[in-house]
């Protein structure tokens, strides 16, 4: 496969695109991440989300702790070029760190953050010790 479809991609002054991965099935936005060239080459190349890690500063395969995977079912680039769209099926309901099916699980109500989506998963057993 050819990788100029890459050089069609806007990254930022870090070499990083926004990265969003939404559930193929439900539509529902389940996390937010950045991606790199090599992170968006990998998840073209395996039909599973990589990303870049700036906390970590190296590359990141969603699930390679967790065994959470996202299987992507398609990748889009929006109008500008600077933001990836992901329709992905995610291994075991839970996308979020926290774990919960997604990162987006407060909802503003009346000027405070109210938690509305349940734990599924004890973080703690899905992720060991740093």
């Amino acid at each position: 496969m050819s990788t100029s479809w890459l050089d069609e991609v806007k990254w930022d002054g870090q070499g990083l695109v926004t990265a969003i991965a939404q559930d193929a099935t439900s539509g529902r936005v389940l996390m937010v991440a950045w991606m790199n060239r090599e992170s968006l080459l990998l998840t073209a190349q395996t039909g599973v989300a990589h990303y870049w890690s700036r906390s970590r500063n190296r590359l990141w395969k969603k699930g390679e702790e967790s065994g959470h995977l996202q299987t992507v079912k398609e990748l889009r680039l929006d109008c500008d070029g600077d933001v990836i769209v992901m329709q992905i099926e995610q291994a075991g309901g839970i996308a979020c760190h926290t774990g919960r099916e997604s990162c987006f699980y407060r909802v503003l109500n009346g000027g405070a953050w109210e938690t509305v989506d349940a734990v599924r998963k004890d973080p703690a057993s899905i992720y060991r010790p740093s």
